[in-house]
């Protein structure tokens, strides 16, 4: 008796569980002068909210 293949079905459960994200990076000057960078990834949908929130 063969075995069932399930790999394709795990492969498209993980595709359709997949969000878009953005990567939000900042720009922050330190006292001395230098600039720190921080990363964010966010899910699209909520990058205008992040936005207004790094402001």
């Amino acid at each position: 008796m063969a075995k069932k293949q399930t790999f394709g079905d795990k492969v498209r459960k993980r595709r359709e569980e997949r969000t878009v994200m953005a990567k939000i990076i900042m720009a922050e000057k330190k006292a001395n002068g230098q600039y720190r960078f921080r990363e964010k990834m966010v899910p699209l949908d909520d990058v205008q909210a992040e936005l207004k929130a790094a402001s």
